[in-house]
């Protein structure tokens, strides 16, 4: 277990999450600000790509995800990526300047003989210098201990939203198969990384319970994404509104007050927010963002764009 997380937590009700949501804006960034200041630099960035190493024909029906075999949006079924065209990916991102290499795979789960090559990626990887994060579907208790053995230091598995809303947008695996994985992945003594996505027509309240489920989990997540989502043609969520971005700072800024130790990662969507709208997401906390033009299948904002950015706004990668 982390050292920063042993210390005891209070557990987060629903209510208690809402009414953070709701206090007036000023309020509510002050607060974020405050306790983000106790626990990290306001001026640092911490920097990850994201790869994707295995895309499209995925049998799950998650309706905001364009590598759902159901979906129809052209997205090509492509076998998992060879070990060596993943180690040059990671090269150039960390010539980039990122600091930590995610790999997904568009899998319900995966079988073992996938899990060795991905095992040699994170090796290779790892030697690199770079922290090593993959999101891979559900996983046994066996596959998180070989995972852990290739010296794997993240698993990122989401939750999406509020167990309430969940059955809305996913009928091919439960909640709670969800929060087995997460078990695995934490009693294998690896770094959870676990958050959800906002604007798929769930309400405030939804809002609340998803991240007040993240926040009481037995250890907070070590990274938390935020995802805005990427209403993708050809998908069931393909027509659900934007999430206002005032609205979108509030989930952040909470996300950074009930996990206070946490990274608070802005992640898909940031390719249409304003500098604005970011601005105002590292004032209430956020402190990671995925850096690369894609995000497994979805645009990003582009590398010189965040630079220029970070420049304006006095922010420097770590």
């Amino acid at each position: 277990m982390p050292e920063s997380h042993i210390a005891t937590k209070p557990r987060w009700s629903r209510a208690d999450v809402a009414a953070l949501l709701a206090l007036p804006f000023p309020e509510l960034l002050f607060l974020a600000q405050t306790v983000h200041r106790e626990h990290f630099d306001p001026t640092r960035i911490q920097i990850s790509t994201l790869l994707s190493i295995k895309t499209g024909g995925c049998p799950e029906d998650c309706g905001y995800c364009p590598q759902a075999a159901g979906s129809e949006t052209g997205t090509k079924a492509n076998k998992l990526m060879a070990v060596e065209a993943v180690l040059a990916e990671a090269r150039a991102a960390k010539e980039k300047g990122a600091a930590r290499f995610c790999m997904g795979a568009a899998w319900r789960s995966p079988k073992d003989q996938d899990l060795e090559s991905v095992c040699s990626m994170i090796s290779g990887v790892k030697e690199m210098g770079l922290e090593t994060c993959v999101t891979l579907g559900m996983l046994t208790r066996p596959q998180t201990e070989r995972l852990k053995e290739a010296g794997l230091d993240y698993y990122n598995h989401n939750l999406d939203t509020s167990p309430e809303y969940y059955g809305k947008v996913i009928s091919t695996r439960t909640y709670q198969d969800r929060l087995d994985t997460l078990e695995h992945v934490r009693d294998a003594g690896i770094n959870v990384c676990c958050g959800g996505i906002v604007g798929m027509g769930e309400d405030e309240s939804d809002r609340a319970g998803l991240i007040a489920t993240l926040a009481s989990l037995e250890v907070p997540p070590d990274s938390v994404p935020i995802n805005a989502l990427v209403a993708v043609e050809g998908t069931p969520l393909a027509k659900a509104e934007p999430i206002d971005a005032i609205d979108f700072v509030r989930v952040v800024a909470v996300a950074r007050i009930t996990m206070p130790k946490s990274y608070v990662r802005l992640s898909a969507g940031r390719e249409a927010m304003t500098d604005e709208a970011q601005a105002l997401c590292f004032m209430a906390g956020a402190n990671s963002i995925f850096h690369g033009e894609k995000l497994l299948t979805t645009k990003n904002a582009t590398v010189n764009h965040d630079e220029a950015l970070f420049a304006k706004l006095g922010l420097k990668p770590e």
